[in-house]
């Protein structure tokens, strides 16, 4: 069964797609706190997003950019707005597929089970695993697990994971984690890297990970194995 979030403020269209969603043995989850969409995804953990672009409170292509910097999951606009603007806008944001109002409830079922062959089924590519002492970072999924203990990452939190995983335990400069995670880092502010190495210090914390991360002065970042492989007990 997938679960299927409905993120849309008109009561009927949102029981309409959830009677639907049920009719093809999913489980449809209607949001009602339209303040707590990115903590009901959270708690949830959806396979797929339904979004519409007028929202109380925070727009559809807000909430957009606040999943998809945690999740790479399918999100599907269903938007009453047709303009290409619009479209361009969702789709810069994070969407995978837009549609406009009014709509066929069948056409929407059938673009959210071609998401989910696309995503987890038959066309799905196979899913990148980097392994390295018992830890375990899953790119695709934005996970990292240690154990029976995972933590949810950022995409940037995620590309700094991959590149020290990948180099451990070598140092890697500054200039080639900056290359890794910015298009043109010229234009970062210094202190940015800095905050992203905060953050994923602090979900290492999640895993019991303490002092792993070193800060090697005047070069770059280290990652030390300081957890212990469960295979080697």
């Amino acid at each position: 069964m997938n679960h299927i979030l409905i993120v849309e403020d008109d009561p009927k269209i949102a029981e309409l797609l959830q009677s639907h969603i049920v009719k093809y043995g999913d489980e449809g989850i209607i949001i009602k706190d339209f303040q707590r969409v990115l903590h009901t995804f959270e708690e949830v953990q959806p396979q797929l997003v339904l979004l519409d672009v007028n929202l109380p409170s925070y727009d559809g292509y807000y909430w957009c950019r606040q999943i998809r910097s945690i999740s790479t999951c399918p999100i599907i606009f269903i938007s009453a707005r047709s303009g290409e603007m619009d479209q361009v806008l969702a789709l810069e944001s994070g969407a995978d597929d837009y549609i406009t109002k009014p709509f066929h409830y069948e056409i929407v079922m059938a673009k959210i089970r071609s998401q989910i062959r696309r995503v987890y089924g038959e066309y799905a590519t196979k899913e990148r695993v980097i392994e390295h002492f018992g830890m375990i970072l899953y790119p695709e999924r934005m996970e990292l697990r240690l154990r029976d203990k995972h933590a949810v990452l950022t995409r940037k939190e995620t590309l700094l994971m991959e590149t020290l995983l990948k180099q451990c335990p070598r140092i890697v400069s500054r200039e080639a984690i900056l290359d890794k995670l910015w298009d043109d880092y010229n234009y970062v502010d210094d202190n940015t890297l800095s905050v992203n190495i905060t953050r994923l210090r602090k979900k290492l914390l999640e895993l019991d990970i303490e002092d792993s991360l070193e800060t090697v002065r005047g070069y770059g970042y280290r990652l030390n194995v300081t957890w212990q492989d469960e295979a080697e007990g």
